[in-house]
């Protein structure tokens, strides 16, 4: 049977937003949201938090996750990967698995359920070896400028006057989750394998949160959500 363990690398070091991690979302500290959606999925074994605060340890713990081990203060620093962490945990992990979850600590919109359908649709996908979470550019990036000596730019003029709807789509991370082959991922040291898949995430549920008014926008946008799910 697949095995698959969960990591959420939650550092404490945060410098626009304090204590970013643990700061409280509507009522509770926001890596408990991503906790609480792995805690919902059947297919998830473990739950690791790797950090490197007591703080932020004491939490994941009363939240449901485990941390057996504090990360290093190598891959505590402004310059460490995802990848880099990944890469401590499994060699730390007495227990081999067969893929990895990682959520970041800060997707308080990922749901259960979304992880679940990932999962799904990347074991039913012949030969894929990883598969990401990704929004849809809200505006084709075929249409995209660059400022050149000061005027304004196409970077590809070829496609400027073709319509919107004519344009092919293209994705961006949408920063929330990941799940990989361990084996595939740790050989090619990156999360999004060379055969990745796209789960495609509605843009109300995500929202990346780099600052202080990506917070308040944040929580307004989660309330928004919780509105219309009890209509």
């Amino acid at each position: 049977m697949t095995n698959i363990i969960a990591i959420i690398p939650a550092r404490a070091g945060s410098k626009r937003i304090p204590n970013k991690n643990i700061k409280m979302f509507l009522g509770k500290e926001i890596v408990r949201y991503p906790i609480e959606a792995l805690l919902g999925v059947d297919y998830i074994e473990d739950i690791i938090v790797s950090t490197d605060s007591n703080e932020i340890k004491n939490i994941a713990v009363n939240s449901g996750a485990s941390v057996p081990f504090m990360r290093s203060a190598e891959k505590s620093d402004d310059f460490s990967t995802t990848f880099d962490v990944i890469e401590e945990v499994m060699n730390k992990c007495a227990k081999k698995y067969d893929y990895i979850c990682c959520v970041y600590p800060t997707s308080a919109f990922v749901t259960d359920q979304m992880l679940i359908e990932a999962i799904d649709l990347l074991f039913k996908t012949p030969n894929a070896t990883s598969i990401v979470s990704v929004l849809e550019y809200s505006h084709p990036i075929q249409r995209s400028l660059k400022n050149e000596c000061g005027f304004l730019v196409s970077n590809t003029p070829e496609f400027y006057n073709e319509r919107s709807q004519d344009l092919e789509v293209n994705y961006h991370d949408a920063g929330q989750f990941y799940v990989f082959n361990t084996k595939q991922a740790l050989l090619e040291k990156k999360l999004i394998t060379n055969k990745c898949i796209p789960y495609v995430i509605n843009p109300n549920e995500a929202h990346d949160i780099d600052t202080i008014d990506d917070w308040e926008l944040a929580e307004l946008k989660f309330k928004y959500k919780k509105m219309k799910q009890t209509k």
